[in-house]
């Protein structure tokens, strides 16, 4: 059979085969295998590697599924059964894939009910052609995916954004964290979604999708892997009745309060070099100061800055004061180690931060201040 079959074909059930395998370990990996492999010092959501394991288990069926149409020579029998893949899409790829990107931002939990009623027209739409045995509502199909599609983007760039906000806000460290790669996802996954929506069934078609497909499944997994599970640290009960108190009143705090807060930080956060832990969380200053994370929120608002950019201030600070301790003392220098003294996990993530800050590069910055010692207000 093998021997009388097309190049092209051949090609292509070897580019399903490989589809299938992909998907099928990846969802197996992300199941059963404990430790992280692409990046062990990160500890990942649970509940994302679920539902992106389950989304993986539901490629590799389709893929199993799709295969005998691709070979049947009975087209009406051959459409019926697409049909019916594309109603398994309906119900389980299509919400599998929506369902991801939203685990993916954990500032809070979504609720999923939505992600149904979106696709429920998508599911009527492939139930009457089915009936039918028709593609003649596939128009009407495309139409309302174009537009599922558009919603979907419209909602998830505002989510990320104000994701990107309640990270700064939270976390001193950003790395494992990343906003934009986020962006990358939803823009892999819509990308996915265009191609499913506006193919046609022919040879060249189904060959982008599979290709498409082993990318997407490749980059979902590295991406699962590489993202710090953030999930929100449970605060002692005090603490959680000051923060519900704080979120009842909507005024302004008080001078008297705002300069409290100043103190505190240069006591328990400059002082004492709290801001060189690493992963330091807004939830953990606060109760390092004796108050809660609103609070502490609206004083960093007050001084139009966030606590991502407060903490890395005070390290890029601390990376100053270092250099020019050893610029001073004739020691030899290491940017990389003064960055990672200074609280810094990567010196990537530092260079980002200190360019950022700075307005230009660590390198042209120690070359400015090479014959510079420790500064007025270095210690």
């Amino acid at each position: 059979m093998f021997a009388q079959m097309p190049l092209d074909m051949m090609l292509l059930l070897m580019l399903y085969a490989a589809g299938a395998t992909t998907a099928l370990i990846a969802c197996l990996y992300l199941l059963f295998r404990r430790a992280n492999a692409f990046a062990p010092r990160v500890r990942t959501s649970k509940r994302l590697r679920l539902w992106t394991a389950a989304f993986f288990g539901i490629v590799a069926l389709g893929h199993f599924w799709y295969l005998p149409a691709s070979i049947m020579a009975d087209s009406e029998a051959a459409m019926l059964w697409m049909l019916i893949g594309g109603l398994l899409d309906c119900l389980l790829t299509i919400p599998g894939a929506i369902i991801v990107l939203l685990c993916m931002l954990q500032d809070r939990r979504r609720p999923l009910w939505p992600v149904a009623v979106i696709t429920a027209p998508l599911v009527i739409i492939v139930v009457v052609s089915i009936a039918m045995r028709s593609y003649a509502l596939l128009p009407w199909l495309r139409g309302y995916f174009a537009l599922m599609g558009i919603g979907l983007v419209v909602y998830m760039v505002r989510e990320v954004r104000r994701y990107g906000r309640w990270l700064r806000d939270n976390f001193a460290d950003l790395e494992h964290k990343e906003v934009w790669q986020s962006f990358v996802v939803l823009a892999v996954v819509v990308l996915m979604f265009g191609i499913y929506a506006s193919g046609n069934g022919g040879m060249a078609y189904e060959f982008i999708v599979q290709v498409c497909g082993i990318v997407m499944v490749a980059y979902l997994l590295w991406r699962v892997e590489t993202l710090s599970d953030l999930k929100p640290q449970p605060l002692p009960e005090e603490e959680a009745t000051d923060e519900e108190e704080a979120e009842e009143d909507d005024g302004d705090l008080s001078a008297a309060t705002f300069e409290e807060i100043g103190l505190l930080l240069q006591q328990h956060c400059i002082d004492s070099q709290l801001y060189l832990q690493r992963d330091l969380t807004a939830v953990q200053l606060a109760q390092a100061l004796g108050t809660n994370r609103t609070y502490l929120a609206r004083y960093f608002s007050s001084q139009n800055t966030t606590y991502n950019a407060y903490i890395s201030d005070l390290r890029i600070t601390h990376f100053e004061r270092l250099y020019r301790e050893a610029v001073a003392a004739g020691q030899p220098i290491s940017a990389k180690q003064l960055a990672i003294r200074s609280g810094y996990r990567s010196y990537s993530t530092f260079s980002l931060a200190f360019k950022q800050r700075t307005g230009q590069s660590v390198t042209a910055w120690m070359r400015r201040n090479l014959s510079l010692g420790p500064g007025p207000g270095d210690r």
